[in-house]
């Protein structure tokens, strides 16, 4: 699949890996409806120019999603919705037991499982469920879903037990959803980032970002979220890759 002259639906598109994801596809080309909570989604689909649409929704809320992608299909202008990167969530932090002898919050662990789990599946359905009416490209494709997992899906850390078991979850969907949306020429992708910069990382302290940054093999730094958009682009443009998890972290191992 090309980038140029098709039209692909970004959530988590007002900032961070969302928003450069959206630069790099319109760079190429491409037509972008951004999708996000923020108010700031607006003002980065100006930014954009025509080749982007904004909608403000919850991932979570099918009514919001389905309106998303209804704009993307109709920006498409008879092409449908190509492709989906799903890049909204939200990290949290909570140990099983506080050092007071408290029970984590149930309801925090809920939340978290919500938005990154459930918000996926959300946004799987209802994309994979336009893309299957698209007329199929080269090899019968008719479209791509880059969801966003983490490498705390596979190296979680003490406090992670609820956003590492919402990133398993994403990982554990890609393999499934790859297999059974074969049949619609439909491909499904995982990326699971290391420690990158984004507005969630700028939430933790100054020393802990450099010890993170100090921790990954090579490069010695953040990634960057352009480097994820690169690797988003790439998955669209690349047929062969279907059903896996790619690890976009440096060699970074969290111990």
């Amino acid at each position: 699949m090309h980038v140029k002259d098709n039209t692909f639906l970004i959530t988590g598109a007002a900032s961070g890996l969302g928003a450069a994801t959206a630069e790099r596809l319109v760079a190429a080309g491409g037509q972008v409806v951004l999708c996000d909570l923020s108010d700031a989604v607006e003002a980065h689909a100006e930014r954009l120019g025509d080749a982007a649409r904004a909608v403000r929704g919850d991932v979570t809320a099918g009514d919001d999603i389905q309106a998303a992608v209804d704009a993307a299909v109709a920006l498409s202008e008879g092409r449908g919705l190509a492709g989906v990167v799903h890049c909204a969530g939200v990290v949290s932090v909570g140990k099983l037991v506080d050092r007071e002898g408290n029970p984590a919050d149930l309801e925090a662990y809920h939340r978290t499982v919500q938005i990154n789990l459930v918000g996926t599946f959300n946004v799987m359905r209802l994309a994979a469920a336009a893309m299957a009416k698209n007329a199929g490209g080269e090899d019968g494709e008719r479209g791509v879903i880059i969801n966003t997992a983490s490498i705390a899906a596979i190296d979680g850390q003490v406090g992670q037990c609820a956003y590492s078991a919402s990133k398993a979850g994403v990982v554990g969907m890609s393999l499934p959803a790859a297999r059974e949306l074969s049949r619609h020429g439909v491909r499904v992708m995982a990326i699971a980032p290391g420690v990158f910069e984004t507005p969630m990382m700028s939430e933790i302290p100054d020393e802990a970002a450099q010890a993170l940054a100090a921790a990954v093999p090579f490069p010695k730094r953040l990634g960057k979220p352009a480097e994820f958009a690169r690797l988003a682009e790439h998955i669209i443009t690349n047929a062969m890759l279907n059903g896996e998890l790619i690890r976009l972290d440096g060699g970074i191992r969290m111990q």
